[in-house]
C-alpha cells in the first residue's frame, strides 16, 4: 500500500511536468517570431544595435507573444479552477484563436506605455544626474503595469467584456488590491530571477518558467475575483431583504383572519 501511494505521488509529479512543459512549449513556438528577434539583443556591441533590436521586438510583440500568452493564462485558468484534465492542445489553440483580437490590442498598448516609461527611466538615469532618484519610481511603475498585465490576460481569458474594459479593469484591479498585486510581483520574479540566476536552471525558461508564472498570476486574480463574487452576492442579498423589509413596511403583509377577513400587518 506504502509503494503503491509512492508510485501514485510520482505519477502525479510526472503528470503536472508534462502539463508545465507542454503548455510553456506550445507558448515558445507561438512565440518564436519575437525570440528570434530577442537573439540580437544578446549579441549587440552597441547601444544603436541594441536599440534597433528592442524596437524591432517590441513592434512583433502584440501580434506573436501576447496572443501566445493569453492562450498559455487560458490552460493556466483551467488548472487553476480544478479542471487539471483539460486537453492542453484543445485549449491552448482555442483561446490563441478566440483572445488573438483582444491580446494583440491590449499589446499594442501596453508595449507604447512600457516604451514611454522605459525612455523616461533612461533620461531621469542618464540625462537628469540630479533628478536620478526619480528613475526608481519609474521602475516601480514598470513593475506594477507588469501585474496588471497578468491581470489583463487573467482577465481576457476569464470574462467576457470589450479590449478597453478589460484594460481599465486590469489596471483598477491592481491598484485596488496592493497586496496580492505585490504578491504577484514578488512570486512571479522569483520564478523568473531562479530561472535566469545560472547557467544550470536555464533548463526551466523553454520547460516551466513561463506556464508558472501564468499559474500564479491567475491564481492570485482568481483569489480577487472570488472575494469580489461573495462580496457582490452579499450585498445583492443584503439589497434584496431591505426591499423586502421596505416592502412590508409600506404595504403590509396581507393575511387571512379566523373570521375569514383580510387584514394585514
Amino acid at each position: 500500500m506504502e509503494m503503491r501511494g509512492l508510485m501514485g505521488g510520482f505519477y502525479k509529479i510526472s503528470e503536472w511536468i508534462m502539463r508545465l512543459s507542454v503548455t510553456n512549449l506550445l507558448w515558445i513556438i507561438c512565440s518564436i517570431p519575437y525570440i528570434f528577434l530577442l537573439f540580437p539583443i544578446l549579441m549587440a556591441d552597441s547601444s544603436d544595435a541594441l536599440m534597433t533590436s528592442l524596437i524591432l521586438s517590441s513592434v512583433i510583440a502584440p501580434f506573436t507573444l501576447f496572443p501566445a500568452t493569453a492562450a498559455l493564462f487560458s490552460v493556466a485558468r483551467k488548472w487553476v479552477m480544478g479542471e487539471v484534465d483539460a486537453p492542453l492542445l484543445k485549449t491552448f489553440f482555442r483561446n490563441y484563436k478566440e483572445c488573438y483580437k483582444q491580446s494583440m490590442i491590449g499589446g499594442i498598448l501596453y508595449v507604447v506605455i512600457f516604451a514611454i516609461l522605459i525612455v523616461d527611466f533612461r533620461v531621469y538615469l542618464v540625462k537628469l544626474e540630479s533628478l536620478q532618484i526619480i528613475s526608481y519610481l519609474f521602475i516601480a511603475l514598470m513593475a506594477l503595469l507588469a501585474v496588471s498585465l497578468f491581470n489583463f490576460f487573467s482577465m481576457v481569458v476569464h470574462y467576457q467584456m470589450k479590449t478597453f474594459q478589460l484594460l481599465k479593469n486590469a489596471v483598477l484591479l491592481t491598484i485596488g488590491r496592493p497586496l496580492r498585486s505585490l504578491s504577484t510581483a514578488i512570486m512571479c520574479g522569483f520564478v523568473v530571477y531562479i530561472s535566469f540566476s545560472s547557467p544550470k536552471l536555464m533548463f526551466l525558461v523553454p520547460f516551466f518558467t513561463g506556464s508558472i508564472v501564468a499559474a500564479i498570476a491567475f491564481w492570485n486574480f482568481y483569489g480577487i475575483y472570488t472575494k469580489l463574487q461573495m462580496q457582490a452576492e452579499k450585498a445583492a442579498a443584503a439589497a434584496e431583504a431591505e426591499a423586502l423589509q421596505e416592502k412590508i413596511d409600506n404595504e403590509g403583509i396581507e393575511f387571512i383572519t379566523e373570521e375569514g377577513h383580510n387584514a394585514k400587518k
